[in-house]
C-alpha cells in the first residue's frame, strides 16, 4: 500500500532512482481503491474505457461527459496514487478546447491529463502546462487515430520513423509534459527515448525497457476475455472466476 499521496515529482524520482513505475487504468470507485490498495502509483482513467466497460469498438466514441462521469467515480476512491485522465478524441483540436476540457477533468479530479500526439499538438501542450495542469503525452500507436490509419501498427521500424518519435519526444517534454507514454514502438527505439529525455516513459507493448509500464488493468486480470492484446499475459482469469461463482450461486438455489 502507498504510504502517502504519489505527486508528479515522485514519478520523475522514480526514474532517477532506477524504479520501474507502475501504472494501471481504474474507470471506477471500486477499481480505484483496490488498484490504489495494491500500491500503484499511478492510474489513468483511460478512454479504452470506450471498449472495456462501454462496448465501443475503439476510443473514438468517447464524449469528454463520458469522461467527466468516469472520473468523478475513480477520485471518489481518494488514491494515494496520482490519478490522471484521457483527453477524449476531438477534444483538444484547438488551444482553447485543450486548456477548457483539461480544466473539466482536473474539476471532476484528474490530477493530471494525457493527450495523443507530438509536434502538431505542442501549442495545446504548453497552453495546458501553462494553466497548471501537468500533462502526459502519448506516441507511438494513437488510438484516436485507429481509423485513418487503418488499425494498430507498431511504430518505429522504419528509420524515419525512429527520428521522428525520438524529436517528438524531445518536443513534448520541453514543452513541459512530465511523461510520456510510448504505445507499440519497437522496443530498441523505445529504449532509446527512454535513454535520451529526462522525463519518465511508461510503455504498453513497447519492450521492457521503459522507465515504466501501463497496462489496460482488465486485460492484466482477465476481466474482458473477448479480446486481450498480444503483448499481454494475463496474471489472473476474473471472468471465469465471476461465471463460477454465479454458476455455483445458481445451482444453490435450487437445492434450496
Amino acid at each position: 500500500m502507498n504510504s502517502g499521496k504519489i505527486t508528479v515529482e515522485m514519478i520523475h524520482a522514480m526514474k532517477s532512482r532506477g524504479e520501474k513505475i507502475a501504472a494501471l487504468t481504474a474507470y471506477d470507485f471500486p477499481m480505484a481503491k483496490l488498484l490504489d490498495e495494491a500500491g500503484v502509483p499511478l492510474l489513468l482513467v483511460g478512454d479504452s474505457l470506450g471498449m472495456v466497460v462501454l462496448g465501443h469498438p475503439d476510443t473514438t466514441h468517447v464524449t469528454m461527459a463520458e469522461m467527466e462521469h468516469h472520473v468523478r467515480a475513480a477520485a471518489r476512491a481518494k488514491p494515494n496514487a496520482l490519478l490522471g485522465a484521457d483527453l477524449p478524441f476531438k477534444s483538444y483540436e484547438t488551444v482553447s478546447s485543450a486548456v477548457e476540457n483539461a480544466k473539466r477533468l482536473v474539476a471532476a479530479g484528474a490530477e493530471f491529463v494525457k493527450a495523443e500526439g507530438g509536434r502538431e499538438i505542442l501549442p495545446q501542450v504548453r497552453a495546458i502546462a501553462s494553466a497548471g495542469i501537468p500533462l502526459m503525452g502519448h506516441l507511438g500507436m494513437l488510438p484516436q487515430h485507429v481509423l485513418e490509419e487503418g488499425g494498430y501498427r507498431i511504430k518505429g521500424k522504419i528509420e524515419s520513423e525512429q527520428q521522428r518519435l525520438l524529436e517528438d519526444a524531445r518536443l513534448l517534454a520541453d514543452a513541459g509534459a512530465f511523461a510520456i507514454v510510448l504505445e507499440l514502438v519497437t522496443p530498441p527505439v523505445a529504449k532509446l527515448i527512454s535513454e535520451k529525455i529526462s522525463i519518465p516513459t511508461i510503455g504498453i507493448g513497447s519492450g521492457d525497457d521503459c522507465d515504466g509500464q501501463i497496462l489496460v488493468t482488465p486485460d492484466l486480470v482477465g476481466l474482458f476475455p473477448w479480446f486481450t492484446p498480444r503483448f499481454v499475459k494475463p496474471k489472473a482469469n476474473c471472468a471465469a472466476e465471476i461465471k463460477t461463482a454465479v454458476a455455483a450461486w445458481k445451482d444453490s438455489l435450487q437445492q434450496k
